[in-house]
């Protein structure tokens, strides 16, 4: 499932840089994050540098999204060759 930043965000920035995937853009209140191109880091980190570097917390599974490893992966294959 991709990732999802809560309204709790503070706009720190810390997350954006993070993102190998570009998935992480201000919204706007908050920084938002394009479901389709989260992977979770899949494919590139063992886990979401994100949710690691994010002060407060507010980054979390978003349940509209659910998907599996190997979805998530399959995202990554498709965003690494396509873009």
């Amino acid at each position: 499932m991709a990732l999802m930043i809560t309204d709790q965000c503070i706009n720190c920035d810390m997350c954006v840089a993070e993102c190998p995937n570009q998935a992480i853009f201000e919204g706007e209140k908050v920084y938002e994050i394009d479901a389709e191109r989260c992977t979770e880091c899949v494919g590139f980190y063992e886990r979401q540098t994100c949710v690691d570097v994010c002060p407060i917390d507010c980054i979390v599974q978003n349940p509209a999204h659910v998907e599996n490893r190997e979805q998530l992966l399959n995202r990554f294959y498709y965003l690494s060759l396509f873009g």
